[in-house]
C-alpha cells in the first residue's frame, strides 16, 4: 500500500524506522536547554469531562513526531511537545501558558478549545511566540488576523453553513440551538445565526449548558417545548450526549447535528447505540476511509509505530497538525527560531498532504476549508 512520506517534502519512511518508533516524552525543564530541539508548548484538557480531546489530539501529533524523530528530525532538530493540563478551564490555560512560554517553547500548539484558546493567544503574541493548530474554528482567534495565529481547521462559521445548507436543502427550517455558555458556544450559535440570515431565518429557540457541566436539564425543557425539527449542538463530547438521552427520554424526535469540536469518538463511545442517527460536522477526512494516501499513511503509522494511538477524527487531526507544523519548520530552516516557524509557514503555499488540501501565506494563516457531514451508525462507527 503507497503511504505518504513522513519527513515533510522528503522520501519515505523506512518500514524500520516505523517500527522503531515510539521515544516518550522528555522531562519538561530539559527541553528548551537543548539546541537539537523544537519545543512546542500545549496546554489543553487532559482530565476532566473533555479530556479525550486533549489526550486523542496529543496522541496523533506525538505519534507523527515520534516517527520524524526516528528519521532525525527536521533540519537535525528533534521535535517534543511538552504538555500541561488545563482541564478545559481558561484560567488554567493562561497559567499553563506563563509556564510554557517561560520554558523558552519555539512555538504553541494544539490548544484544545475556544475559551482557553482565547485566553492564551494573547499572551503568546505578547511574547512573539506562534500559536499553531489549535483546535476550535471560533472566528474571534482568526479575526482580526494575527501574524503569530495560524489554523490547520476550517472555521465553525464553515461547519455550520454545511449544517444549515443541509438542513434547509431538506426542508427543515425550524432549527435550535443547543449550545456551551461562553465563547465557544456563542461563537457556534453566531455561525448557526448567520447562515440561518442568510435565508430570512432564524433559530427557533436557543438553550444552553454550563462548561464542563452535564446539568442539560432546564435546555431539554426548553427545547423540547419549541419543537424544532432538528437541534444544531454548540458543545463538548459529555454534555451533547447527557442532552440526546434525555431529549428522547422527553419525546424528542427530531435529528442532532453537532460540530467538529464535540469529538467525534468520544461522543460516539459516550452514547453507543443511542448515537445511530446524530450528525457531526468534520474537518478533517474521515480516518477510516483509505482513498486518501493521507489517510492511509496515518492508519499505517499507527499500525507500525503507535499501537496506543486510537484512529479517529481527534487523533487524525492532531497527526495532520504535527505534519503542518514540520513542514513550516522544515522550511525555516537552520535552528528553527519562533520568526522562522512563522516564515516557514507561511513558505507552504498551495500543497496536498496525500489528498488533503493545504494553502498557507503570507496573507492567510487558515491552512483549510475542508468540511463535510458524517453520520454515527450506534455501533461505534462512522459514516461519511
Amino acid at each position: 500500500m503507497p503511504r505518504l512520506p513522513l519527513r515533510p517534502a522528503a522520501t519515505g519512511l523506512s518500514r524500520r524506522a516505523f517500527t522503531a518508533a515510539g521515544a516518550a516524552l522528555i522531562a519538561a525543564p530539559a527541553l528548551h536547554a537543548q539546541s537539537n530541539r523544537i519545543v512546542l508548548g500545549q496546554s489543553a484538557a487532559f482530565s476532566g469531562p473533555a479530556a479525550q480531546l486533549g489526550i486523542q489530539f496529543n496522541a496523533g501529533a506525538q505519534l507523527y513526531f515520534d516517527l520524524l524523530n526516528q528519521q532525525g528530525g527536521v533540519n537535525g532538530q528533534r521535535i517534543e511537545i511538552v504538555k500541561l493540563d488545563d482541564g478545559y478551564e481558561p484560567d488554567r490555560c493562561a497559567e499553563n501558558t506563563r509556564q510554557l512560554l517561560s520554558r523558552g517553547c519555539t512555538a504553541l500548539f494544539g490548544y484544545i478549545g475556544t475559551p482557553t484558546s482565547l485566553a492564551a493567544l494573547p499572551l503568546a503574541t505578547q511574547a512573539g511566540t506562534p500559536f499553531i493548530a489549535p483546535f476550535t474554528g471560533a472566528m474571534g482567534l482568526r479575526t482580526p488576523f494575527n501574524r503569530l495565529a495560524f489554523h490547520l481547521r476550517a472555521s465553525y462559521n464553515d461547519e455550520t453553513a454545511l449544517i444549515v445548507r443541509q438542513l434547509t436543502s431538506l426542508g427543515l427550517n425550524d432549527i435550535a440551538v443547543f449550545h456551551q455558555n461562553d465563547a465557544y458556544g456563542k461563537a457556534g450559535l453566531d455561525g448557526v445565526t448567520l447562515a440561518l440570515n442568510q435565508r430570512n431565518l432564524k433559530p427557533k429557540a436557543t438553550a444552553t449548558v454550563e462548561r464542563n457541566s452535564v446539568d442539560v436539564a432546564q435546555a431539554v425543557a426548553t427545547l423540547v417545548a419549541a419543537q424544532p425539527k432538528a437541534i444544531v449542538q454548540v458543545s463538548a463530547y459529555a454534555s451533547c450526549a447527557a442532552f440526546i438521552r434525555e431529549a428522547r427520554k422527553a419525546g424528542y424526535g427530531g435529528t442532532f447535528y453537532n460540530v467538529s469540536f464535540v469529538g467525534t469518538q468520544a461522543l460516539a463511545d459516550a452514547l453507543g447505540k443511542d448515537g445511530a442517527g446524530v450528525v457531526i460536522s468534520q474537518v478533517v477526512p474521515n480516518p477510516f476511509t483509505t482513498t486518501r494516501p493521507i489517510t492511509r499513511d496515518f492508519l499505517d503509522a499507527i499500525e507500525r509505530g503507535g499501537s496506543k494511538v486510537q484512529p479517529n477524527f481527534s487523533s487524525f487531526e492532531g497527526y495532520l497538525a504535527a505534519r503542518l507544523l514540520a513542514e513550516g519548520a522544515r522550511r525555516g530552516g537552520g535552528k528553527l527560531s519562533s520568526d522562522g516557524l512563522v516564515s516557514g509557514l507561511e513558505a507552504i503555499g498551495d500543497t496536498s498532504f496525500g489528498g488533503f488540501q493545504i494553502s498557507l501565506g503570507p496573507n492567510n494563516h487558515v491552512a483549510s476549508r475542508f468540511a463535510e457531514l458524517s453520520m454515527l451508525t450506534g455501533d461505534g462507527k462512522v459514516r461519511t
